[in-house]
């Protein structure tokens, strides 16, 4: 199974961003959230936050995202739930009820 990191954004005011906490809601939801593992913050006040500086190395302009990186070193961008969803679909993580799009 790959490395995956969910990387998640705080904002300027400190408080997690909307969408970021949506999805974390649906990892949890839907069973997934025990296949992700690690969790990295890009903090609007810290430009060198570990999350920051993920999004940067991958080119990444929005959050939240995830990064899945394989055993051959191959690392996948999903920048858009629903995809990384269709992705652990296709790994067969989570059940099919709460997996099925």
């Amino acid at each position: 199974m790959p490395h995956i990191t969910f990387v998640k954004k705080i904002l300027a005011n400190g408080e997690l961003c909307k969408k970021c906490l949506e999805v974390s809601t649906r990892l949890e939801s839907e069973a997934l959230i025990d296949s992700i593992d690690q969790i990295a913050i890009a903090d609007e006040r810290d430009a060198d936050s570990e999350g920051a500086r993920l999004a940067r190395k991958h080119d990444v302009t929005r959050a939240p995202f995830f990064l899945v990186e394989h055993d051959d070193g191959q690392v996948e961008v999903f920048d858009i739930y629903f995809k990384f969803k269709k992705f652990m679909a296709s790994q067969g993580v989570g059940s099919s009820e709460k997996i099925a799009l």
